[in-house]
């Protein structure tokens, strides 16, 4: 049986091709003057609406002749036979095989050997290209797909890179700075922002606000912003009122953006302290079917603040922890590891606490050596986490980057054989090369596809860490 591909072509001079047998399973293409050799299965793996799987058809007998570029062709058929790019691809200019992709029609196929979530591995990510923005405004948000496209807030403006990074667009929105900013899908984004009403769903092709979400509040006053979420089916956003005396959660149809139910409306009377604080993180934990909300205030006795499980459809809370000692300054949730994770506002501290335990008392562990102390303030003090797939991240002062990792331990159990338990223990790796190391404060951390993002106070630019042993965008 010949192989499904032949890997050599010779230019249509130098070879005489037989007309086709309709019956056969062997095909052959002309393009560019080469001629090649593939499988009828093969070429249906590029979709039903690709040109490839159009070419043949049962009464067909000659060679169809496509008038591109044959060295790039050779690269399509190599991704379709096995998913991935060859190694000779890194020859190639990225945006030629983006286009010869869309010509194609497999441009998806593209996007998921380049930027597959699973390709993530971050031991081995390294800082390897800067996003430029525009103006002098620093990131104030970002948001990623799962795909690896990345909006940016910086002032009033949106910033987007598609999963590629090679195309580049900017937005002015009706926001004079940008507080939240959630992408729905790579076209679409929610923004809002805690000094002016309103949540906006934003067309970033064309910079239409599609729609404008408000709470009615019981003051009449304006509905600021605190946080935005979404889960597969539902966008939940955090409101304040203008005057800062109620707070509520809205849910509302992730299609039609018609509100569906509220939940966690507080109106504040005097000193109230629980109820003054509007949930400023909003993660939906799909394996719970619950909401997590968190907030914190700054106040005479320190920061307090609180994280809140919500059940969606009563509108009840399935579970609360309540932070009166060192609070977190910042938190993240990884349902992968089922867990959450915090830093400590006055440690510093990195500590974790088992979603399948949360009712046993104080649920924080600390993970790793208590900090130091030097020149009267801790290490990790104003740093950001993230979690992503089996890791934490997290940014430490002088702009180093700490990933977390779960080993497991097991406990000896009986020598008759009883049960042998594991206990959690996470161990951490400093990031990057030694270049890579440092270079201003961190102040956010997001993830989508195979990369990270991170931004630095003050510059007007966004990093992108990639695997090493991967091809690079």
């Amino acid at each position: 049986m010949p192989p499904p591909f032949s890997g050599s072509t010779c230019s249509s001079s130098d070879l005489i091709h037989p007309p086709l047998n309709p019956e056969s399973n062997i095909v052959a293409i002309n393009v560019g003057g080469h001629f090649f050799q593939t499988t009828k299965q093969t070429l249906a793996l590029a979709g039903s609406k690709s040109l490839l799987s159009t070419l043949f058809d049962s009464s067909q007998s000659d060679v169809p002749f496509i008038d591109r570029d044959p060295d790039l062709f050779s690269l399509i058929l190599s991704l379709l036979r096995t998913g991935y790019l060859p190694s000779k691809a890194k020859a190639f200019d990225l945006q030629d095989l983006i286009s010869e992709s869309q010509f194609y029609g497999i441009e998806s196929l593209l996007i998921n050997s380049l930027s597959n979530p699973s390709q993530f591995e971050a031991f081995n990510l390294e800082k390897s290209l800067i996003l430029p923005l525009n103006g002098r405004d620093p990131p104030a948000a970002i948001t990623t797909t799962p795909f690896g496209s990345v909006h940016v807030a910086h002032g009033g403006k949106i910033t987007s890179f598609d999963w590629s990074l090679q195309r580049k667009t900017t937005i002015l929105t009706q926001f004079s700075a940008i507080d939240s900013l959630l992408a729905l899908s790579p076209s679409v984004a929610a923004a809002g922002a805690t000094d002016f009403s309103g949540l906006q769903v934003l067309d970033l092709d064309i910079g239409h606000v599609r729609t404008i979400l408000n709470w009615e509040n019981v003051t009449r006053s304006s509905s600021t912003v605190q946080a935005i979420g979404a889960s597969s089916q539902f966008l939940f956003t955090s409101f304040e009122s203008g005057r800062r005396n109620s707070n509520s959660i809205m849910i509302y149809d992730l299609q039609t953006f018609s509100p569906v139910n509220e939940i966690g409306h507080n109106e504040i009377f005097g000193a109230d302290i629980d109820s003054a604080i509007p949930a400023t993180m909003l993660n939906w934990v799909a394996g719970y079917n619950l909401l997590m909300a968190s907030g914190s205030h700054s106040g005479p006795s320190g920061v307090q603040g609180n994280i809140k499980f919500w059940d969606i459809r009563t509108g009840n809370i399935a579970w609360e922890l309540k932070e009166k000692v060192d609070c977190f300054s910042d938190m993240t949730i990884s349902e992968n590891l089922s867990a959450i994770f915090k830093i400590g506002v006055s440690s510093g501290e990195v500590y974790s606490a088992d979603l399948r335990k949360l009712g046993d008392g104080n649920p924080w562990i600390l993970l790793g050596d208590r900090m130091k102390v030097v020149n009267g303030k801790r290490a990790g003090a104003g740093g950001k986490i993230e979690s992503y797939g089996n890791q934490v991240f997290c940014s430490r002062e002088g702009g180093t980057i700490e990933l977390w990792s779960e080993v497991a331990v097991e406990n000896g159990g009986s020598k008759e054989g009883g049960l042998r338990l594991e206990e959690r223990v996470f161990r951490k790796n400093v990031m990057g090369r030694v270049k890579d190391l440092g270079g201003g404060r961190v102040t956010k951390l997001a993830f989508g596809g195979n990369k990270m993002f991170v931004t630095r106070k003050d510059q007007q630019s966004v990093e992108v860490w990639q695997s090493t042993n991967k091809r690079s965008s």
